[in-house]
């Protein structure tokens, strides 16, 4: 049976794995560090691990040879790391912050977890080498997203819709339930609780969301405008401003008018890409000339309360 090697290449990326960082340290000091999706568990007594390194891989031999490594396990807020330890011909620790484990080998700042080893045995898999490793000590952080990759690309990790709890049944019926206002309330509510969690995997909160996406749409505004386009009180936009400039994302022209930095506009081109995919994937049940109709009366009732008022 001959196999499509792109096509089972794309099977595998039907199952959602982690994103690791494995690092070693061979006899000469120099470090190493590869990432991998390739960890698993093994055993839990005594506690074994395992991953899978490329035969054809630069740091092969260090791999094979060395006698402790180190598992992070990346978070969604490490997407660079895991590029970065991805790519050939550079100092990957030279921009990374990390510190000496087992061995003196590096384990990275920040990670989800780590898992210090002693490699236990190398076996043979095909143009792979098999690496398992007795866990020696480890280490995890609470609160933060595991970084996941699934179908060709990264992920970001969120409870199944029938594990989260109900607090309420909201009303669909009654003269309430089929007002207007309640309706959009309702849907901008809902939309905002699912949307907005997902931007701290791009490392914004929602009110950073609001000025940098209105900033790349509509280009330097007047900070006044953009407090008032962003309907967010002066004080709580002067510290959410002052923060986005801080990380060197905005800056203050003489004019008083705010602009995106370079990195800014890089930034926010993927949170308007994020909001774009959330909201095809949302709504994919709509055919488009529905949501085009959804999308046409919500502008038409904008338009028309404008005028009003």
């Amino acid at each position: 049976m001959s196999i499509d090697t792109k096509e089972f290449r794309r099977a595998l990326g039907k199952f959602a794995t982690g994103v690791t960082v494995i690092t070693a340290r061979d006899e000469a000091g120099v470090h190493y560090g590869v990432t991998a999706s390739s960890f698993n568990s093994v055993s839990m007594d005594p506690p074994l691990i395992l991953w899978s390194i490329d035969k054809g891989a630069y740091s092969l031999e260090a791999y094979r040879k060395a006698e402790y490594f180190i598992v992070n396990v990346l978070g969604t807020g490490q997407v660079d790391i895991s590029n970065r330890f991805a790519r050939k011909g550079e100092d990957k620790f030279a921009s990374t912050e990390w510190s000496e484990g087992i061995g003196g080998t590096a384990k990275i700042d920040g990670a989800n977890a780590q898992f210090e080893c002693r490699t236990w045995n190398v076996y043979e898999g095909g143009d792979h080498l098999i690496i398992i490793g007795e866990v020696l000590d480890f280490s995890l952080r609470d609160g933060n997203n595991a970084l996941v990759f699934y179908n060709g690309r990264y992920a970001v990790p969120e409870p199944h819709p029938i594990m989260l709890p109900v607090d309420e049944e909201v009303a669909t019926d009654g003269r309430l339930g089929k007002h207007l206002l309640y309706l959009l309330r309702q849907a901008l509510s809902a939309y905002c609780n699912d949307f907005y969690p997902r931007l701290s995997s791009l490392g914004v909160n929602d009110k950073d969301w609001r000025i940098l996406t209105l900033l790349a749409d509509r280009g330097p505004l007047n900070c006044e405008v953009l407090a008032r386009r962003v309907a967010q009180p002066m004080e709580h936009f002067e510290d959410t401003l002052s923060g986005l400039c801080e990380r060197g994302l905005v800056r203050i022209k003489p004019t008083k008018e705010a602009e995106l930095s370079d990195e800014g506009q890089a930034l926010s081109q993927r949170l308007l890409a994020m909001a774009d995919d959330y909201e095809s994937r949302l709504l994919n049940w709509l055919e488009p000339d529905e949501m085009d109709t959804v999308k046409a009366g919500l502008t038409s009732v904008i338009e028309h309360l404008k005028g009003r008022v």
